[in-house]
């Protein structure tokens, strides 16, 4: 969330708070706490000109992804350090798991979204999407806190939700739809997958050369592919395996 507070707690940077995670396992035990940044323009976080044309929707409203995206700016924020949960594409990460292996979640999204905007008009004026940042952190602390009204079974519920799918779409291997570039590795410093370790690897000495490729692209498991979360492939629905692109 913001720097500062109004308590003027000291700031901890997103990258500070994951190297002291710890690279292993940090999708899984980063703090319930939201990521401080700075109080941006709540439109600072959004891709640049010149990116890519984004895939079309599988599962989320138009007016829905563009909720679960200001989440996750916020949550895993891009600042000075480097690229957040925008960057990392984590929300086209939620868009496509809720179509397959999340789907038992896409309900509590429609009315947990639903929740935000209707809470953010209610606390702060406007749409969830239309506040600043700063706003923003309000209404997603409420929710933190389970002071925000409107939610089922309640705010907290749905915040963690978000929270953990959000971190997943940061930190996955590229090939589930999120860490884009990968930008979610190159945060933690995690080099990517490695068939083969020398005697220099182990040592970490030097810094290990990333090798930017999904373990799907790897032969020994592109035959084995998981189901990707698509509803237009029927074998992902039925958590079968999916060979091919």
């Amino acid at each position: 969330m913001a720097n500062h507070s109004e308590d003027e707690r000291p700031a901890l940077s997103r990258r500070e708070l994951l190297k002291r995670v710890g690279i292993a396992g940090a999708a899984a035990t980063v703090p319930a706490m939201l990521l401080p940044s700075p109080a941006l323009p709540a439109q600072a976080a959004s891709p640049q000109a010149g990116q890519a044309p984004r895939e079309a929707l599988e599962t989320l409203t138009a007016a829905e992804a563009e909720i679960v995206e200001a989440i996750g700016a916020r949550l895993i924020p891009t600042d000075d350090n480097g690229p957040g949960a925008t960057e990392a594409r984590a929300a086209r990460y939620i868009d496509r798991a809720l179509g397959g292996a999340l789907a038992s979640s896409r309900e509590a999204y429609r009315n947990g979204l639903s929740a935000v905007d209707a809470y953010a008009r209610t606390s702060k004026g406007s749409r969830f999407v239309d506040l600043t940042a700063r706003d923003q952190d309000a209404v997603l602390k409420d929710m933190e806190d389970n002071v925000a009204t409107g939610f089922t079974p309640n705010a907290a519920s749905f915040f963690n939700l978000v929270r953990t799918h959000t971190i997943q779409g940061t930190f996955c291997d590229p090939y589930y739809g999120g860490n884009a570039n990968f930008v979610g590795w190159d945060l933690l410093g995690y080099p990517g997958l490695r068939l083969a370790v020398s005697e220099s690897d182990q040592r970490l000495d030097p810094r290990l050369t990333p090798t930017r490729k999904s373990a799907y692209d790897e032969p020994m498991f592109s035959n084995r592919r998981p189901a990707r979360a698509s509803r237009s492939d029927g074998n992902a629905a039925k958590g079968e395996p999916h060979h091919g692109d």
